[in-house]
């Protein structure tokens, strides 16, 4: 049994990222109905949104859906007692460390993994007690390690020292990604900037044109000698931002306008380097049912591969 699937109950084993203001019942909702695992944001810190989101959810789809806690940006613990007092089954905890908050969560019945960028954390967090990992390379969008660690790299560098359940998350976008993340020892994937711009994201269209139209050399890793280090799209602000080396104080400030209203300038459009391969806007159930379709495909011919003992 895939232990993922056995975690969270999906159909699938594709996780739709929690991506800030972005990550709501619309997009995730979606997701679960496809057979994916939906995730609600809380990294926006608006508390009581995320709450009737998470409410929300539970009038949308009857399929299980996750919740996730970017640690460092809890102003309180409100949403994490509400999480445990929720019902939700399945939670991801990012950007901190996750030990104080796996008590809390295993006692309420909680299955938890945790987001990581190096070996290193992913030890400490098994040796923590999570129940899998979120392996996050460097190709993805939004925040990230400033010393760069490909997925193709992590995953192998972490499946080496823990048995743990592995997400692979940054790169990934379809069922090619899939099948490469799975020959590394991942059980499920992670998928942001895809899901970004499917039909049901609620961002702005100029948003998902601008990941459409992006090359695989689109984005820029902004912030790299400071905090927090960032993916983004390249546009005027980000290369500004990119020369100067150091983001300002009020990079984020705009962050709605983008998302919602459309001016790409305003802030930073956060996008993995999978903006290179995404050209079309579908649907998420289009999107899930195509990346499965491929993987098994892609399975298949190299199973018959295997037993042939060719390369061909």
């Amino acid at each position: 049994m895939n232990r993922f699937l056995a975690h969270t109950g999906a159909k699938y084993p594709i996780i739709q990222a929690p991506m800030g203001w972005i990550a709501r019942s619309q997009l995730a909702s979606a997701v679960c109905e496809a057979g994916g695992l939906g995730v609600i944001e809380t990294s926006s810190g608006e508390t009581e949104n995320c709450q009737a989101e998470i409410l929300k959810m539970k009038t949308l789809t009857s399929a299980p859906f996750g919740v996730n806690l970017p640690i460092m940006f809890l102003k309180n613990d409100a949403i994490l007692q509400f999480i445990c007092e929720s019902g939700v089954k399945f939670v991801t905890t990012s950007a901190g460390s996750p030990a104080k908050f796996i008590a809390p969560l295993k006692a309420a019945g909680i299955v938890v993994y945790h987001a990581v960028p190096t070996v290193d954390a992913a030890l400490k967090c098994v040796e923590a007690g999570i129940d899998g990992l979120v392996v996050e390379g460097a190709e993805g969008g939004g925040f990230k390690n400033p010393e760069e660690v490909s997925t193709l790299v992590l995953l192998q560098a972490i499946r080496r020292v823990t048995d743990v359940p592995l997400v692979a998350a940054g790169g990934i976008c379809d069922g090619k990604g899939m099948a490469a993340a799975f020959a590394l020892g991942a059980e499920a994937i992670q998928m942001g900037t895809r899901f970004v711009s499917c039909a049901e994201s609620p961002v702005h269209h100029n948003y998902k044109q601008a990941i459409l139209d992006a090359k695989e050399t689109g984005t820029y890793v902004l912030n790299k000698k400071a905090s927090p280090c960032i993916r983004a799209l390249k546009t005027e602000r980000t290369a500004a931002i990119y020369e100067a080396g150091v983001m300002p104080p009020d990079t984020f400030k705009g962050i709605l306008d983008l998302y919602f209203g459309g001016d790409m300038e305003a802030a930073v459009g956060l996008a993995g380097q999978t903006s290179g391969l995404i050209d079309e806007i579908k649907s998420a159930r289009a999107i899930i049912e195509e990346t499965v379709a491929e993987f098994h495909a892609i399975s298949g011919r190299m199973g018959a591969m295997a037993t042939a003992q060719n390369f061909c």
